[in-house]
């Protein structure tokens, strides 16, 4: 008999789909990727933790999948930066590519950059470029006066030079993409190789419509808002995009294809706790966003550095869930090397476990765990100390 679509069954089931639930140990970085979506990379360590919670890859998997280009880090949707698998690279860039082309028209009508200084500077780029990483630094130094200094007006909106312009648009375009100088997910320096990938022919309504089938088998059940956040679209292109989609509403607004109906209907929340420790901005919150949906109600009254966790828009630290309910936060402090965390449940055994193995990952194949590329263990240490009162 089917249970009543509640709260916690809802969690449950966009854990399941989310490969929270043990379904893809042991399956490839890629593999994962492709099922349970992209992972949101900001040099923190997002990717690396989803991926160890969700199918048991350690760094040196992880590295090596980035090394091969099964997965890569690319501009995609709303112009940020996830990490793809190989099939969806050329969609990321698709639904990307507004992004960089909005930054030249920009720079066009506030800096006085034209389309020809681009056009070239964008074609002395790809010749520069060749297999071996050149860092920007390296790539002004060759191209001479081809890169123009854009001022103190440049500097007041971010753009010191051209450089960046021509970078955007030629990895949008596939000709060029950007190389972890360490070959690491968790850093932000980066040199340049020319590539040359095979866009296709797809078209721009194509990719939207492609984008919203591959957003709702991550993350269906899911409002066309959802939808609007994880891509950026307006409601109009939102709305043409999931058209073809027959999604059916399973209440209040939230939308399933209709093939997975039956299934979501007959789907029984698992009796035992499954936990894993994830960033902030794992996909389980970051596909929606709406970070109420994985609280319960008593939940979101707790307070984290005076601050109601029920009035944010994301988890103000690293994340515990099970089956799909956020029931604690978490930081890795560097000095002490051990995992700092607090539960809003009466830990278990198997909760002391994901955290004790969570805790050797990190210590011993990340030395970290940064939310973002900036964090470190002096700008967390509030967030460290906020849990050690309650350290259990």
């Amino acid at each position: 008999m089917a249970e009543k679509v509640t709260a916690e069954r809802l969690r449950a089931w966009w854990a399941h789909r989310q490969g929270l639930d043990g379904s893809l140990r042991g399956a490839q970085p890629e593999e994962v990727l492709a099922a349970t979506g992209w992972a949101r990379s900001v040099g923190g360590s997002g990717p690396y933790l989803g991926l160890y919670a969700r199918c048991g890859a350690g760094r040196e998997a992880v590295d090596a999948a980035v090394a091969a280009l099964a997965v890569h880090e690319l501009p995609s949707a709303r112009g940020c930066t996830y990490v793809l698998p190989a099939g969806d690279f050329a969609l990321g860039l698709a639904v990307g590519a507004g992004a960089p082309e909005g930054d030249i028209k920009a720079a066009a009508k506030h800096l006085g950059v034209t389309a020809a200084e681009v056009d070239a500077l964008c074609a002395a780029v790809v010749g520069a470029l060749g297999e071996t990483p050149m860092l920007p630094a390296a790539i002004r130094t060759a191209l001479g006066d081809e890169v123009r200094a854009l001022g103190e007006a440049g500097k007041k909106r971010g753009l010191s030079t051209t450089l960046p312009l021509a970078l955007g648009r030629l990895q949008a375009r596939g000709e060029i993409r950007r190389v972890p100088v360490n070959g690491r997910l968790d850093q932000q320096r980066y040199g340049y190789v020319r590539w040359g990938l095979d866009l296709g022919l797809l078209g721009a309504e194509e990719a939207q419509a492609e984008l919203a089938r591959r957003y709702f088998a991550w993350a269906a059940p899911a409002s066309l808002a959802h939808f609007r956040w994880f891509s950026g679209f307006t409601a109009a292109v939102a709305k043409a995009a999931v058209a073809g989609l027959e999604l059916v509403d399973v209440g209040g607004g939230l939308l399933l294809p209709g093939e997975w109906e039956e299934e979501f209907r007959a789907y029984v929340r698992p009796k035992k706790p499954r936990y894993a420790l994830l960033a902030g901005i794992d996909g389980i919150h970051l596909l929606h966003r709406d970070l109420g949906r994985l609280l319960d109600a008593a939940d979101g009254e707790r307070t984290f550095l005076k601050r109601s966790l029920g009035g944010l828009a994301d988890a103000p630290a690293h994340m515990i869930v099970d089956r799909g309910r956020l029931v604690g936060l978490w930081e890795y402090d560097v000095e002490a090397e051990e995992i700092v965390w607090q539960a809003f449940v009466e830990p278990d055994a198997a909760l002391r476990k994901a955290v004790a193995e969570t805790a050797a990952f990190v210590r011993d194949e990340l030395g970290d765990a940064r939310s973002f590329s900036l964090d470190s263990p002096k700008s967390r240490a509030p967030r460290v100390a906020e849990l050690r009162v309650g350290m259990r």
